[in-house]
């Protein structure tokens, strides 16, 4: 939460939102000029009235009511400033739990990835929604394994799902070194991730984002390691069945033409679903098809809900009580009082 924090006798105080405590003198200035300018209206009425019949129009006189009016409209502006400014005082500790299960994603870096029969593209859709699903979690640990001919540890297990956002975006198949699509080594790596994570009763998932092209052919074996391990995986399948021409970009990511083979053809891509269902089963998961432009990473949001979540962090924190009413009813009196107050005497004489 924004706002600055700050100890003052032994207390935790916490303001919200600190500009309206900057401005708060501003209404004490407002006072004090309203208050002036009645005292240089009841001078200027004395100086236009006979001196021998000041005390018939001015009975009392003075400028009491008006300099009060002053006095009580910049201090209620006052408090009210502080009140918007909503501070707060940490008066006890509590012992804050947190839970969640571990995560990996492993998404695919490889070529074909670049087919536009998505858009953007593969690689980028599958980015923006992964980046949807961090902004969702709470509490849950996640990591990323990117993959193509290989498969390496882009980051590694965290709950800084901002610093997870930065490594994703820094995913792009033309820094791949080797090309291909290994699903298995994916799923090694990933294991990996979730092995070294010393949370041993959280649920562990691997969330496999990919067109589903396994060229090694070992990607089920893989998945059965893992369910033995009590690892669930779910798949996301990125793409078309009825193929998509592979684009072929400069260093510049323009377009210079489309992937072809030996013989000059243009290669297709094609997703994989039934061969990912396969994985999915062995893996004790789920596939998450998507339907008109999502691609379906936001379905294992339920899918979360379903697993173990485990302890991962207790602390001592702060907690803060709300203390604008201190400062909110004073002004809300003081206002009211301004409002009733009246410019003196003559205003009443006039008004009759």
């Amino acid at each position: 939460m924004s706002g600055i924090q700050t100890t003052l006798l032994g207390q935790h105080l916490r303001i919200l939102a600190p500009l309206f405590l900057w401005i708060a003198p501003l209404g004490l200035v407002a006072g004090a000029l309203a208050a002036i300018r009645s005292w240089q209206r009841q001078q200027r009425v004395a100086a236009m009235v006979p001196q021998a019949r000041l005390d018939r129009v001015l009975r009392g006189g003075g400028t009491t009511q008006g300099i009060a009016k002053g006095v009580t409209l910049g201090l209620g502006l006052f408090f009210l400033f502080v009140a918007a400014a909503g501070p707060q005082c940490g008066e006890r500790t509590e012992l804050v739990q947190r839970s969640g299960i571990d995560l990996v994603v492993a998404i695919d870096a490889s070529t074909s990835m670049l087919a536009r029969d998505v858009k953007p593209s593969r690689i980028e859709r599958a980015k923006l929604e992964v980046t949807a699903l961090l902004d969702r979690l709470n509490g849950d640990r996640v990591g990323l394994v990117v993959f193509a001919g290989d498969a390496f540890i882009q980051c590694p297990l965290t709950t800084d799902y901002a610093a997870a956002r930065l490594f994703l975006r820094a995913v792009e198949p033309l820094s791949m070194a080797t090309q291909g699509t290994a699903i298995a080594d994916a799923l090694y790596q990933a294991r990996e991730v979730l092995d070294g994570g010393g949370r041993g009763d959280a649920g562990k998932a691997v969330l496999l984002i990919t067109d589903g092209e396994d060229q090694r052919g070992d990607a089920l074996a893989a998945a059965s390691d893992l369910a033995e391990a009590g690892i669930r995986i779910f798949a996301v399948p990125i793409g078309s069945t009825e193929g998509e021409p592979i684009p072929v970009l400069d260093r510049a990511g323009n377009l210079t033409g489309y992937k072809k083979d030996k013989e000059g053809r243009t290669v297709l891509t094609r997703t994989d679903i039934k061969g990912l269902g396969e994985l999915t089963a062995r893996g004790n998961g789920a596939l998450l098809a998507g339907g008109g432009a999502d691609l379906g990473v936001l379905k294992f949001l339920p899918e979360l809900e379903r697993i173990h979540k485990g302890e991962f962090e207790s602390r001592l924190s702060v907690q803060y009580d709300d203390k604008y009413p201190w400062f909110a009813w004073p002004a809300f009196a003081l206002l009211c009082a301004a409002a009733a107050l009246g410019e003196g005497p003559l205003r009443r004489r006039a008004a009759a």
